[in-house]
């Protein structure tokens, strides 16, 4: 799972004559972008659909109206649930120097949804010429006070954590006690419950949670209903998956794919 299946390639989108470039995509549902890295930094918009960002490190799932930040040099590749408008701005690296030097999913406020969707009419955004640097300016300062969205999901590197975790990757809707798909993978739960708190930052419980909300959200990007998506992610019941939906992200999954504007 943390080992790169395919040597990734040095993609040049960014022009280093200016600023920020842009690029302006649209993919089917099920589209893979290969493994690829950038000299450039990234942050990825959809304006419509969702994406699933996979690096060495980790699973990050990208809603609607939501970004990706991705430092230059960082290989990953890109899946697509449902029809994806994606919305890129390639920037010089340190441009924004407020955020991390490790991919996040970070909140898109209204006024940076319309910089993004705006720069996207462009190439390219430079500092000689007024307008666009004023709107470099503009992007930069959204930049530094952008939120992130724990939307991540990292990979343990511990062989016996390793197993669990492609266990419960193979299948979110198995509805083993932990206990049991532990052991199987030769370590008790508590000494998995230790790896993974050492080595993603959060519980074996806690990870098998987020991975279900990542998958319920792929499926309704697909189009499936609530409760076939909470089901098929292996929740309990369509309103445990509600209650955990609202709140990670603020809002019912039915609210959230209606309000967000499909926007090109």
């Amino acid at each position: 799972m943390s080992q790169m299946r395919h040597t990734p390639v040095l993609d040049r989108s960014g022009n280093k004559r200016f600023e920020i470039t842009t690029l302006t995509r649209d993919y089917p549902a099920g589209h893979v972008v290969p493994w690829h890295f950038h000299d450039f930094d990234q942050l990825v918009y959809a304006s419509q659909g969702v994406m699933t960002v996979l690096t060495g490190n980790g699973t990050w799932v990208v809603p609607t109206q939501r970004a990706v930040w991705i430092p230059a040099g960082v290989p990953h590749t890109i899946t697509m649930s449902g029809t994806v408008a994606m919305r890129t701005l390639y920037l010089r690296p340190r441009l924004a120097g407020a955020l991390p030097r490790s991919c996040c999913v970070v909140h898109t406020s209204a006024l940076l949804k319309e910089l993004i969707l705006h720069a996207c009419g462009s190439r390219t955004l430079g500092r000689r010429i007024q307008w666009q640097r004023h709107l470099v300016e503009v992007i930069v300062d959204q930049l530094r006070v952008i939120q992130t969205v724990p939307l991540q999901l990292p990979n343990p590197s511990d062989a016996r954590a390793l197993r669990i975790a492609e266990v419960l990757l193979a299948d979110p809707s198995d509805r083993r006690p932990l206990a049991q798909i532990c052991r199987l993978a030769g370590a008790s739960k508590r000494t998995a419950e230790r790896l993974f708190q050492k080595e993603s930052g959060m519980t074996l419980g806690k990870w098998r949670q987020q991975l279900r909300l990542m998958q319920a959200l792929r499926l309704l990007a697909e189009g499936a209903k609530v409760t076939h998506a909470a089901l098929e992610a292996g929740y309990s019941t369509p309103s445990a998956f509600i209650s955990m939906f609202r709140k990670s992200l603020g809002t019912t999954p039915a609210r959230f794919f209606e309000t967000a504007p499909n926007r090109k």
